[in-house]
């Protein structure tokens, strides 16, 4: 009976901690990808690092979310993590500031597009725009192209390949009001930009394919807005928000923001960053509040309906 308990033990899905994943150099991670590496059999989160531990003298003060770094994390099951590092990034065709990383793979290539501030400011007037790059091992990037979409302050991209063939790009147009918009292209080169998707400002949109529709997530600061499709054209709202109540467990205690969902067959998972400014620790250090973890929940989907408890144990069952 003892062998039998073990070996049953032994075949439960892992079930994630809170918080998911806590960065050890800034304490700073947000905005979430996730892919699988064959060649390593293991899953590798690439997150926004801000230097949430940079002390501020003025609390209008933005520097801690520039100069940030795209940093990498590891896991083999999915809800265990460790540190993995810098991501290897160029400087010579991004800049001082990288925030949201999108990573994909298309034709056996590896791609990301990364939002690039050129420069380190004090306040959010700085121009912003995505830079696409390419590898084969998700180590060593190389450099591409810089996206020209028609405005000086784009961030936020979410790339996924259609049907019938082409590719999609979900962005946030902070010239328009912070809409998300998309653009079409044929060669993950050239695109063409169309009008808003979405009326309610937000940002770091996610596309997904998943029990045969297309979704979009993206936060609206209040909670994250969704939004569901059946041919990727004509959209749907779903009423209320995503993740807009906080939690009760530890380090759980604020909205959820910037998420990236993980298909894993008939199960999807959103991987969110959580603000510490609910933790006890924030009413006696007022930079607490800039600390930022991330956190896992599993989706459920009823009729087109989709919903999380954050609450829940989050048993990981990730396929490749």
């Amino acid at each position: 009976m003892i062998g039998l308990a073990i070996a049953l033990l032994a075949a439960s899905p892992p079930v994630a901690p809170k918080p998911l994943f806590r960065d050890p150099v800034h304490d700073g991670a947000a905005d979430p990808s996730t892919v699988y590496d064959p060649k390593t059999r293991e899953w590798v989160m690439f997150y926004t690092n801000r230097r949430a531990d940079l002390p501020m003298d003025d609390p209008e003060d933005v520097r801690w979310v520039h100069g940030t770094a795209i940093v990498t994390a590891r896991s083999k099951d999915g809800a265990r993590w460790r540190y993995g590092g810098v991501a290897a990034i160029p400087a010579a065709c991004t800049g001082a500031t990288l925030w949201a990383p999108d990573v994909e793979r298309f034709g056996g290539t590896w791609h990301m597009w990364v939002t690039v501030v050129p420069g380190i400011f004090r306040d959010w007037n700085a121009p912003r725009f995505l830079v696409h790059l390419t590898s084969k091992d998700l180590k060593s990037w190389s450099c591409d192209e810089r996206l020209d979409l028609g405005s000086d302050r784009v961030i936020d991209a979410s790339v996924v390949a259609l049907p019938a063939g082409g590719y999609r790009l979900f962005f946030n147009d902070e010239r328009m009001n912070k809409a998300i918009r998309t653009a079409d292209s044929s060669d993950l080169v050239h695109w063409s930009v169309k009008d808003r998707l979405t009326d309610t400002p937000g940002e770091g949109p996610k596309a997904f394919r998943w029990r045969g529709r297309w979704w979009l997530v993206s936060d609206a600061w209040k909670g994250l807005l969704l939004m569901r499709s059946d041919d990727g054209t004509a959209w749907t709202r779903q009423p209320g928000y995503l993740l807009a109540d906080p939690g009760k467990a530890e380090t759980d205690r604020a909205k959820g923001q910037h998420p990236d969902v993980i298909v894993a067959g008939d199960r999807a998972y959103i991987v969110y960053f959580v603000q510490q400014s609910g933790e006890p620790r924030a009413a006696s250090d007022p930079e607490w509040h800039r600390r930022s973890v991330l956190q896992i929940a599993e989706l459920r989907e009823k009729d087109g309906v989709i919903s999380v408890d954050r609450e829940a144990p989050t048993e990981v069952v990730l396929k490749p």
